[in-house]
């Protein structure tokens, strides 16, 4: 559906600078001394560029009633009209618009766009006769009107790049604002109730005061992680893509160690089963890869069945680097699955306050920065997810 106005068609013409040299050309080969450019509507007739050597009185944005001309009439055929001396042409002689306009000899062509789109006419008329029916005066018009179509394409595809640079433009700027807000106010003032819990717990307090600060610091803990998760999810969608510096890392091995101690006293109750052999370097960004197992660790831990161990394998396979988190329990649906990477999504409705359903997301998007995939079989003997990259640059 056409959602252009007349007035921004208007604009349009006025924009394209041939068009005050092609209404002058006409009326120089013609004779004819008012010419113009209309824009035609099935109910209006509105001119968007004028010529008027004979103070006809009408300029660009003038509008004369639709049916009192003869551009509705090559609005409906789509053919031009040519009228060498209206008083002996048999079908103008008593037809309302040269009377009413005073005019003797007229041309209009139709203004095609290249769509099929009727955009309007160009259009030529003067008081006195002229021999306008000449073929190469119709045929000079119809490359104008052409000339005019075309040009009135390339204006629209112009509009629309430079409507796309704006939306861009805007959406950096919004990028921009949106990671300044997360990024410093929001992670300022919980640095402080972070700081603030740490304070309290070297003090002396009571049994109830001790779980309360506890609680605190746990909050702010998940609190923290849930600004990172949302800084990414803005850094990946917005910015195009998740940053990694990779470089070959000896301290991996050390850093996906420290990952699973940590959550495995968060998680006391539960056992996790290790295996990194990680002999030669692989090169990578450590920390997003750290935070990848992080992602995926506590997933495992989460769903996972609280009766089983949750095994974590990250070895060097030749020039391939894999890290695979298996937990036992109820396998994931299928349709579940398909949308496990989109951002906000959840593996299980009843753990939607646990966190933003961008953990899996940002890990398929660190994956993605390595040039390696991550993956995810799921069926009743237990659920893997498995990061495959290349262990070298």
């Amino acid at each position: 559906m056409d959602t252009r106005s007349v007035a921004d068609d208007v604009a349009a013409v006025g924009r394209i600078d041939a068009v005050p040299s092609i209404l002058q050309l006409i009326c120089n080969a013609t004779g004819l001394r008012f010419a113009a450019v209309a824009r035609v509507t099935q109910t209006t007739w509105t001119a968007c560029a004028v010529r008027d050597e004979i103070d006809f009185g009408l300029h660009a944005g003038g509008e004369l009633p639709l049916k009192t001309t003869i551009c509705d009439e090559i609005r409906s055929c789509g053919r031009a009209i040519i009228i060498d001396h209206v008083s002996e042409d048999p079908r103008f002689r008593t037809h309302l618009t040269p009377k009413l306009y005073g005019f003797q000899s007229y041309i209009s062509v139709p203004i095609v766009r290249t769509n099929g789109e009727f955009f309007g006419t160009l259009c030529a008329l003067d008081p006195l006769p002229a021999k306008v029916s000449d073929p190469k005066t119709v045929a000079t018009f119809e490359v104008f009107a052409q000339l005019i179509s075309l040009q009135l394409d390339a204006e629209e595809r112009v509009a629309k790049s430079q409507a796309a640079l704006l939306d861009e433009q805007q959406t950096a700027e919004l990028r921009e604002q949106f990671i300044a807000v997360v990024g410093h106010d929001l992670r300022t003032p919980l640095s402080s109730v972070a700081a603030g819990a740490q304070a309290l717990g070297k003090m002396p307090l009571t049994g109830q005061a001790e779980i309360i600060v506890e609680r605190i610091k746990r909050s702010a803990d998940r609190m923290a992680r849930l600004i990172e998760n949302i800084l990414d999810f803005a850094r990946g969608r917005l910015g195009g893509g998740i940053p990694v510096v990779r470089q070959p890392d000896s301290q991996l091995p050390r850093l996906l160690a420290h990952v699973i101690a940590e959550l495995s006293a968060v998680h006391p109750d539960r056992k996790v089963d290790a295996r990194i052999d990680i002999v030669k370097p692989v090169s990578c960004d450590s920390g997003r890869l750290a935070q990848l197992l992080a992602n995926l660790l506590s997933n495992a831990l989460v769903h996972g069945a609280a009766d089983a161990p949750v095994s974590v394998v990250a070895r060097r396979d030749g020039d391939t680097f894999i890290l695979s988190v298996n937990n036992k329990g109820k396998p994931i649906p299928a349709g579940t699955v398909e949308r496990l990477f989109q951002p906000f999504a959840y593996g299980d409705s009843e753990r939607r306050q646990e966190g933003l359903g961008l953990g899996l997301y940002i890990s398929s998007q660190i994956a993605q920065a390595h040039g390696g995939t991550l993956s995810v079989e799921s069926d009743p003997a237990g659920t893997t997810f498995t990061l495959s990259m290349p262990a070298d640059s």
